[in-house]
């Protein structure tokens, strides 16, 4: 499993319901994207850094994601340039699900 963080440094902060609004106007874009199971939009404290943390089945599927139409589209609809970062994720605990998954485990190991 793969994580990566995005990261925009806006030329202008932004108020928790400007974000909001942006974020909501976007993620559509995100339903049904092959390999990414969970995306969360984050704001800075100051409102003057935005992105996302993505959850990706896969590093090809992740890197399918970041191109240059996607790094255009941020600079527009953000005004700037994105930083896109990748880690490793060989486990994850799902408290909703009560899982702790294992990169290359066939099933979950079930908590409880």
């Amino acid at each position: 499993m793969i994580t990566t963080i995005t990261s925009f440094t806006l030329p202008r902060p932004i108020t928790r319901e400007e974000a909001r609004a942006i974020f909501l106007s976007t993620a559509p874009t995100y339903r049904g994207v092959k390999g990414l199971f969970r995306k969360t939009y984050v704001l800075s404290e100051d409102g003057i850094t935005v992105g996302g943390i993505y959850f990706w089945n896969s590093r090809p599927e992740a890197e399918a994601m970041y191109t240059d139409t996607w790094r255009a589209f941020v600079r527009e609809k953000y005004g700037t340039e994105p930083i896109v970062t990748y880690f490793e994720s060989p486990v994850v605990v799902e408290n909703v699900t009560d899982q702790v998954l294992a990169d290359g485990s066939e099933n979950a190991v079930a908590q409880g």
